[in-house]
């Protein structure tokens, strides 16, 4: 669909820089730092062989810097006021799309059919509101490797456990199944005064770049997701007794299973590498 179609289609209305009701629940808080704005896109740097898709351009921060940049810019906005608003500010751009459409649940699958060059990359910028910003990352990670890189900002807590290694309080199930997928980096922190209106927290860039392939062997996708989830189920348990119950499995099962991948049965989830947990999966 064409802007020019979209714009028809959505009928635009005045802009309104306030939010509207649909943004308020989400928790949305719109970025006005220029400069913010620049060193995200510096993450994944752009072309005019690219297609970048933006989530939540809401008043268009980064919508003007990545329509310069992109050679195709398909920005999803599930507030029909702020995309009207959008799509009259571009419709003398052709290759700039605003979509009314809901993150979590895209069909991120068809991208690559898009891109205006066979060379170029896939690649996802946006301001993730923050109630929302885990299950979209969630379908955006299921995507696999239809999308290339991506930069996104999140609630700094929430980054901080997607790029944590194993050992720590945040290291959970959130960073094994993402890391799975990606290679997850924590570029920078923004302060709230960066927003409008300032959230009561700060926020944080985290880069994500998509493998082609899992770094450890992983037969079956399903099974290591439900083996992950259980282990982290009660965390301050051990291993052998948060897959028994996470499981359903008996105790002396659940112990067979830590042993028959070499693992001591006494540690903590937060303990285990990806390595570790493909190995149990696969037990």
């Amino acid at each position: 669909m064409s802007p020019r179609r979209n714009a028809r289609a959505l009928a635009p209305r005045p802009k309104r820089h306030a939010a509207s009701g649909k943004t308020r629940a989400l928790g949305q808080h719109f970025l006005h730092d220029d400069a913010v704005a620049g060193r995200i896109i510096g993450e994944v740097r752009p072309t005019n062989q690219d297609l970048v898709i933006e989530i939540g351009p809401g008043l268009g921060a980064l919508t003007g810097r990545l329509a310069r940049a992109a050679g195709r810019l398909l920005a999803l906005e599930v507030d029909e006021d702020m995309a009207a608003a959008l799509v009259e500010r571009f419709r003398d751009a052709p290759h700039v799309e605003i979509a009314v459409a809901d993150a979590r649940s895209f069909n991120y699958a068809g991208l690559v059919g898009l891109k205006p060059a066979p060379a170029g990359r896939v690649l996802v910028v946006g301001n993730l509101p923050y109630s929302v910003g885990k299950p979209i990352l969630q379908s955006l990670v299921e995507a696999g490797p239809t999308v290339d890189e991506m930069a996104l900002m999140l609630q700094k807590e929430v980054a901080e456990r997607v790029a944590a290694g194993p050992g720590g309080r945040t290291y959970g199930s959130l960073s094994v199944l993402t890391q799975l997928a990606c290679e997850a980096r924590l570029a920078f922190t923004v302060p709230p005064g960066a927003f409008r209106p300032p959230p009561q927290v700060d926020s944080a860039v985290l880069h994500l770049r998509v493998r082609r392939a899992p770094p450890v062997p992983v037969d079956d996708p399903a099974r290591f997701r439900a083996v992950v989830l259980a282990a982290f189920s009660q965390r301050r348990k051990s291993l052998a007794n948060a897959l028994a119950s996470g499981l359903g499995l008996g105790p002396e099962r659940a112990r067979a299973m830590c042993a028959a991948a070499g693992i001591d049965a006494g540690r903590r989830a937060e303990t285990l590498s990806l390595a570790e947990f493909a190995r149990l999966a696969q037990a």
